[in-house]
């Protein structure tokens, strides 16, 4: 019967399959708020982006209502819409109110929002009778200055994000391993579909896999970093065309001991690829990962060539760019290759 496939730790996007759960602590949070926001998703940021200008307009609208009410200029907008003719003594027309052209809580929230964001059609304004309403004025421009700083900064930092980046650089869906110099080794091809160029790029590799210790410990996914080759040397690529990056499968490796006829059974093994560099145009660092399971893997199989010279230029077919060819490979071991090499 076929083995149920375990649950990967990294998506093939790159996304890491992991839910925290049970965080008592769950006012961390709170205490980095700017990340918190940026790391919301997107209808939860647009929902707080409106509400707290909303929330800031109706406080403050409540706020110049209640002036308006204390220092009598609901009154007495009534009455002089009542009678405009009063005031031959001179009481109600020398009457200054506290914000011209106040006469209900609708006003005074269309006059909140007029202050907060700067829109002014001259029919309502703050007169110099009462000290508290210039007070509540200078308020409303700082929180609404504050409100402004922090919800476009965070927009601004999702929109340009480094994962996002990360989107056009891509892996192959499978790799592969084969012979190389005479040596097994995992294969796999990187691109990157952007003309501008990821600074630094550096490329590591890692195996994930259940483990139990000598005392009996079990690990669920112990982290085992192994070394990654390229065509130019060490771990940092120039990722100008794509490159088949691959691992020589030696006594250092974990993949020393496993063979085509009992790869598919090692149904807890995952390989992650992590490429990082720095992006050229921005110069913010950024990330891609993707991981291979067991039955990602090919055996016996090469990439094809995509990269040929025309027109005085090179170029690059990506529609082949995860495709294999068959190639003679032994149906062994590196340990048993190995071993065969010596005693020959």
């Amino acid at each position: 019967r076929a083995r149920e496939r375990r649950a990967r730790f990294v998506g093939k996007n790159g996304a890491c399959n992991v839910a925290h759960k049970n965080i008592r602590e769950q006012g961390r949070f709170l205490q980095d708020v700017f990340t918190t926001l940026v790391d919301l998703k997107w209808p939860h940021t647009l929902l707080i982006f409106t509400m707290s200008f909303l929330c800031s307009w109706l406080l403050f609208g409540m706020v110049w209502w209640l002036i308006a009410f204390a220092h009598g200029d609901l009154d007495h907008s009534t009455r002089l819409q009542r009678d405009p003719g009063e005031g031959a003594a001179g009481a109600p027309a020398s009457f200054v109110p506290c914000v011209t052209s106040i006469h209900s809580f609708t006003s005074a929230f269309l006059f909140s929002i007029e202050v907060q964001v700067t829109i002014g059609f001259g029919g309502r304004m703050v007169t110099e009778e009462c000290p508290a309403a210039i007070l509540v004025l200078i308020v409303q421009n700082i929180v609404g200055l504050v409100i402004n700083a922090i919800m476009l900064g965070c927009i601004f930092m999702k929109t340009s994000q480094a994962h996002r980046r990360a989107e056009t650089l891509i892996f192959s869906k499978h790799a592969v391993i084969a012979l190389r110099e005479g040596k097994l080794c995992f294969m796999l091809r990187v691109g990157d579909l952007r003309k501008s160029m990821i600074i630094s790029a550096t490329i590591r590799m890692q195996v994930v896999k259940k483990t139990a210790s000598l005392e009996g410990e079990v690990v669920p996914l112990n982290q085992i970093d192994i070394q990654m080759e390229n065509p130019v040397g060490g771990n940092s690529i120039f990722l100008v065309s794509p490159l088949i990056i691959y691992h020589v499968i030696d006594k250092n490796s974990p993949l020393y001991d496993i063979s085509p006829l009992n790869l598919h059974h090692h149904e807890d093994l995952e390989i992650i690829v992590i490429l990082e560099g720095v992006v050229e145009t921005t110069g913010i660092t950024t990330q891609a990962r993707t991981s291979y399971l067991a039955d990602e893997i090919l055996w016996g199989q090469r990439f094809v060539p995509i990269v040929a010279e025309e027109d005085g230029r090179y170029s690059v077919d990506y529609s082949k760019f995860g495709n294999t060819v068959k190639v003679p490979t032994p149906s062994c071991t590196a340990r048993q290759l190995e071993e065969d090499k010596s005693i020959m």
